[in-house]
């Protein structure tokens, strides 16, 4: 059976027995039926969620796209809303909270338990970027002074819904982290054991006003699936789980290649995304650039009587053009990769220019070789000289401004993702109309 079902359903085609229908759903995953129902009208949503029970309600819904969600949120009967939002995990529930208009959360507080309520408003009230804003109050925590088997019967009776049991954190009397201790650890030591004799005290922690892609990077390069989250007194207040981990990598990877791409900031995704937003986060750097490019034009224009006497330079100016624009990128796009990664610093410059130039100097010899033998047969030795000559250069050139200017824009407090794509290949084309024609009427006059 696939979702084909589930479409008939939906469009009404024919008649679909519902108890039929709610053994398929039973065994799909929550993302997939999301995925399914993001296709389709938001306010057909509710018919399928209706056929879930509440736990399974929640989980689609927060595996749906946030605007979805908040439509859905306007849609919905308020009780039915209530109880799937109240059902959703603490940190997927602030995050749809966060998304509501203010009327609506004054409208959704009261309808709240008062313990629900106080979890919200403490979550929402962390500054957005910070590990406050991302993690999650549902976590497993014991005292170091019970035993194994008192651990586990507890974590029997209070842990069984928690979001994350893989690693217990071990806290004292004043809710200070003292260390964890694995599921598995628990699992195999003596039922005796006291849990201050098994625990590992150096837990790796995050402090609560941390940027979150610094608490996303930790996840990944210590392996755990969850980090504990602390406040300036070292008392435990959340965790960060590896999903939400997930979520900040994908986030920062899209808004990277928006930069890239010179595009602003959209706050949806490009199928919901209004024509005037895809307008206004694209029209900047298009009409900024635009100008920019005046620059090219005037330079072909200063050296017009060059090439009144030489026409067959305008065959290959393209040609250079290109890659003085293809090297930079290149460049840039490893250069920020590094940047993002941590892999180097603003103190690094000197010793990649260094190697940026060894290497640009290599790729610019191999493309003006490969280009000799078309501009000879085309133009002639003296211009095939001329183009293997800049090439050179231009490739040379455009790879050390692809280099150079997210550390640029770095050391004067910019995003260096926004040196990537049309910016570096703008500055490449108007260095390389001035290097080519400049090397033309070297050798040629």
């Amino acid at each position: 059976m696939t979702f084909e079902i589930l479409s008939r359903f939906l469009q009404k085609e024919t008649k679909v027995n519902t108890e039929t229908l709610r053994s398929f759903l039973a065994t799909q995953h929550a993302a997939d039926i999301a995925q399914f129902l993001n296709e389709y009208d938001v306010s057909l949503d509710w018919s399928v969620l209706s056929l879930l029970n509440l736990k399974r309600q929640a989980e689609v819904f927060s595996y749906l796209d946030r605007g979805r969600q908040t439509d859905l949120a306007r849609c919905a009967p308020p009780n039915q809303f209530v109880a799937v939002f109240t059902a959703m995990d603490p940190d997927d529930r602030v995050d749809l909270f966060n998304a509501l208009s203010e009327d609506e959360q004054k409208a959704l507080l009261p309808a709240l338990s008062q313990v629900e309520r106080d979890d919200l408003q403490h979550l929402a009230a962390y500054k957005e970027g910070t590990a406050g804003a991302i993690m999650t109050s549902d976590y497993a925590a014991l005292s170091p002074y019970l035993s194994v088997q008192q651990a586990l019967n507890k974590l029997r009776r209070k842990a069984f819904n928690k979001e994350s049991v893989n690693r217990i954190y071990i806290l004292d009397d004043d809710h200070k982290l003292l260390g964890s201790v694995s599921l598995q650890a628990l699992i195999f030591a003596a039922p005796t054991t006291p849990l201050q004799h098994i625990m590992v005290p150096e837990t790796y922690a995050v402090h609560v006003d941390e940027k979150q892609e610094n608490v996303a990077g930790k996840i990944a390069r210590y392996d755990e699936p969850a980090l504990p989250v602390i406040d300036a007194e070292g008392r435990i207040v959340g965790i960060v789980t590896h999903d939400d981990a997930l979520d900040v990598i994908t986030e920062a990877a899209t808004k990277d290649f928006h930069k890239a791409g010179s595009i602003g900031t959209l706050a949806e995704s490009i199928e919901r995304a209004p024509i005037a937003l895809l307008y206004r986060a694209r029209v900047f750097w298009l009409v900024l650039l635009v100008f920019g490019n005046i620059f090219s034009g005037a330079g072909i224009v200063h050296f017009e009587a060059l090439i009144s006497a030489h026409m067959g330079l305008l065959f290959f100016l393209p040609l250079l053009i290109a890659s003085g624009g293809n090297a930079g990128s290149q460049a840039s796009t490893l250069t920020v990769r590094a940047m993002a990664t941590g892999e180097v610093q603003l103190k690094h410059w000197g010793h990649l220019l260094s190697r940026e130039v060894l290497v640009a100097g290599l790729l610019g010899l191999t493309m003006a070789a490969a280009i000799y033998g078309i501009s000879a047969w085309r133009g002639g030795l003296d211009i095939a000289l001329v183009v293997s000559v800049a090439m050179m250069i231009i490739v040379l050139v455009g790879s050390l401004i692809g280099l150079a200017l997210p550390f640029v824009l770095t050391r004067i407090g910019l995003d260096p993702a926004t040196a990537s794509g049309p910016l570096v290949t703008s500055l490449a084309d108007i260095a390389g109309v001035l290097i080519y024609f400049s090397t033309a009427q070297a050798f040629l006059f």
